[in-house]
């Protein structure tokens, strides 16, 4: 347990140098720009642009952007060895992408986390290695009212796509290097994250539409901006716990600072909010008066409700989810309205793979 004033208090990262795998990401590059604000020494970001953009990383002189794979061995035999922290969020992104490639989800989230926690395990300046894992991954398949999911929740041993599989064994991977090697490794457990800098379309084909439309919060924005109907799948009635990229961005850093090696914190709001809630939010705030379009639901996806339990992360970290969802959605808005050009240049790549997107380039 922390004592009260560290709860209320964010954690500084003032000359630290730290390693963030998959910093050009979405939730990789706001981290980084939220790090800046604390002057570190250096921070190195390691990102092979698979599923983002060069242009979110900040430029700044104490980035160091190396663009590669960490699988690589030169790479991973460059990370300094006095790091002090390292941010593992690089992933193959996501669900659908991982269905329609295995064996690409296999190289991309399995073996990084494989081979960049063998390099760290004699890393003796690392305060802690954190891992971004997936509360979809451990949260209980279901249609029915759910339970809050909390980090002690029992795994099933059935997942729904290669990449819950991926992001699980990266946690046993962690752990078998925690307790071998006393590795400083701690899990924050992901929620469904929206917000600025998410890019529909950043990065390499990756076998399926959803390269382009990546996330549902900012395929409903795009679309809705566009006038056209939101796609409810299964008519919206599944339901999400959203958090806002900020927070979660605090929640990490916090992770970081006060979280204990090898326990899992979640990253949430602690609330559902069903899908059809959030398409009529969006078309609220865009104007977007196109009804939604009803889909039928996708067949490999068995976790129709879900969202995790924030309450060790309030009481041992200080981390509270405060940007309620209609805030968020305003700012993201916002964002999305002053860069459809740069999200239209990143779909642009895909036009001929996608002919659909055609229409937007």
């Amino acid at each position: 347990m922390i004592d009260d004033a560290a709860k209320k208090t964010l954690p500084n990262f003032s000359g630290a140098r730290i390693l963030v795998v998959g910093g050009a990401g979405f939730v990789g590059s706001n981290l980084v720009r939220r790090l800046l604000n604390d002057h570190p020494e250096q921070i190195v970001v390691v990102d092979n642009l698979l599923s983002s953009d060069r242009r979110s990383i900040p430029d700044n002189q104490n980035v160091k952007f190396i663009e590669a794979s960490i699988t690589e061995s030169e790479v991973l035999r460059s990370l300094p060895r006095d790091l002090d922290f390292a941010f593992h969020l690089a992933c193959y992104h996501g669900n659908q992408s991982s269905i329609a490639d295995p064996i690409a989800d296999h190289d991309n989230n399995t073996i990084t986390s494989l081979k960049l926690f063998e390099r760290l395990k004699d890393f003796k300046s690392l305060t802690k290695v954190v891992y971004a894992a997936a509360g979809c991954a451990v949260a209980k398949k279901t249609r029915d009212e759910p339970a809050a999911t909390s980090e002690d929740a029992n795994v099933e041993l059935f997942h729904d796509s290669p990449y819950s599989i991926s992001k699980i064994v990266g946690e046993m991977y962690g752990n078998y290097y925690f307790r071998r090697y006393k590795m400083p490794f701690v899990k924050a457990r992901f929620q469904n994250v929206y917000g600025p800098r998410e890019i529909l379309g950043a990065g390499r084909w990756r076998g399926t539409p959803h390269t382009v439309w990546r996330n549902v919060t900012p395929t409903f924005i795009f679309k809705a901006l566009h006038g056209e109907a939101l796609p409810l799948i299964n008519g919206g009635l599944d339901g999400r716990d959203f958090i806002f990229v900020d927070d979660l961005v605090e929640g990490l850093m916090r992770v970081a600072a006060y979280g204990s090696a090898g326990e899992a914190y979640n990253l949430g709001s602690g609330r559902e909010t069903r899908i059809r809630d959030l398409a009529s939010a969006v078309n609220n705030l865009t104007g977007n008066e196109n009804p939604p379009d009803i889909v039928a639901p996708r067949d490999w996806d068995n976790s129709g409700r879900r969202f995790g339990d924030p309450t060790k992360s309030r009481e041992t970290i200080g981390f509270v989810a405060v940007t309620p969802l209609h805030t968020g959605l305003k700012e993201t808005v916002a964002w999305t309205r002053a860069n459809l050009d740069l999200i239209k240049s990143a779909i642009a790549r895909h036009a001929e793979r996608l002919p659909e997107v055609r229409k937007y380039v």
